[in-house]
């Protein structure tokens, strides 16, 4: 059965989007690279990529409907369904997870009574583990519609989805102040951050986790590791953290001069002097 076209957004919507999606694509000597932004542009008017979306960027783009459908569907921070206003991410990558991402993400889904990629029934709170985030030196990490929570615990983590669901200030750990979902992707879509303290906004991330020390010097409780496999959990041995003095170097951990490493560098092989 053929698929239906998708409605159009109401007359003064699309007034509205089309002005701003002739802005973005303004800014691209090609029309058809505008398409990120303008994906982040509907989804800032209704939560998500919706077929109406779609069928919008197409038209303006001059692409097909596949087209833009294979994009949508590519990238993550491109929603397909309806979320919530805070889009909160559990980091579960190795290094946050060991050091307890695993137990937040774990525990938030218990707390909200969600899984993954899941809404709580006031339409506050979309709950989804993320891949990382380049913040390892701070883990475990929360991002809430991308803004930075360090240095997270499963007792902060519950603390910070009661207060977004609550209506309550939250203060990001650095960065601009926190916003609502579809604020935020109007920003990703190009257009100005008109929050109060976002402009030049350089807040430090706080001091660096210090918990992979404190285990390696036994210092604080070993962490649970919950492997995602299926398999049973496993608590760390004090004997498996590394010991005074011990190394484990690979063959990439000493820095080598290129001419050494590589045969065929036009330097040649280093002489037994220059080696030394």
């Amino acid at each position: 059965m053929p698929q239906l076209p998708a409605p159009d957004f109401p007359a003064d919507v699309r007034a509205r989007l089309e002005t701003d999606a002739r802005e973005i694509i303004s800014r691209y000597p090609g029309a058809r690279s505008a398409l990120l932004p303008l994906l982040h542009l509907v989804q800032a008017e209704e939560g998500f990529v919706s077929r109406t979306g779609m069928a919008f960027c197409a038209e303006l783009l001059d692409l097909t409907t596949a087209e833009v459908t294979a994009v949508a569907t590519f990238y993550t921070m491109y929603r397909r369904k309806p979320g919530g206003d805070y889009q909160v991410g559990v980091c579960t990558n190795t290094l946050c997870a060991v050091m307890g991402g695993d137990a937040i993400f774990d525990e938030l889904k218990e707390h909200l009574g969600v899984g993954n990629d899941e809404t709580t029934e006031d339409g506050k709170v979309t709950l989804e583990h993320i891949e990382c985030n380049a913040a390892c030196d701070f883990a475990p990490v929360v991002m809430v519609n991308w803004e930075f929570f360090d240095n997270q615990t499963p007792q902060s983590a519950k603390q910070l989805v009661d207060d977004l669901r609550a209506g309550r200030p939250v203060e990001p750990t650095r960065g601009a102040p926190l916003c609502t979902y579809k604020e935020t992707e109007r920003i990703l879509a190009g257009f100005p951050d008109e929050r109060p303290g976002a402009v030049g906004a350089t807040g430090g991330a706080g001091p660096a986790s210090l918990i992979g020390l404190r285990l390696a010097k036994g210092e604080a409780p070993q962490r649970v590791v919950r492997p995602r496999d299926g398999g049973p959990s496993q608590d760390a041995h004090p004997q498996d953290a590394p010991q005074p003095g011990s190394q484990h170097l690979s063959s990439h951990d000493a820095p080598q001069r290129t001419s050494d490493s590589d045969p065929d560098h036009p330097a040649g092989r280093p002489t037994a002097e220059e080696g030394e």
